[in-house]
């Protein structure tokens, strides 16, 4: 679990138990965060939204505004896990 604060509000990172991260990436996820600012106070409760950071995959965040203002990584999706749907056919995104 991590704090941080972003403008006047004190925001809460916590992972769900399936997500296994080293350190170093969490602190990636942390900075990518950052760098998104005001924008995260623009997002209700329950909410969710995704960053795409290259060196870790895409990463899905739920946002919890009741009774704490709380970030949940609920999945990180490896690039290799991705697939896109072109006409009638899914294949590998990359």
């Amino acid at each position: 679990m991590y704090r941080f604060s972003i403008e006047s509000e004190n925001w809460i990172l916590r992972f769900t138990p399936n997500v296994m991260l080293e350190d170093g990436s969490k602190q990636a996820i942390v900075k990518s965060i950052l760098q998104l600012g005001k924008e995260l106070s623009t997002f209700k409760h329950g909410e969710p939204f995704v960053i795409l950071v290259k060196s870790i995959g895409l990463i899905v965040f739920n946002v919890e505004k009741i009774p704490s203002l709380i970030l949940t990584v609920s999945n990180i999706i490896e690039k290799e896990r991705w697939y896109i749907q072109k006409e009638n056919k899914i294949t590998k995104y990359f």
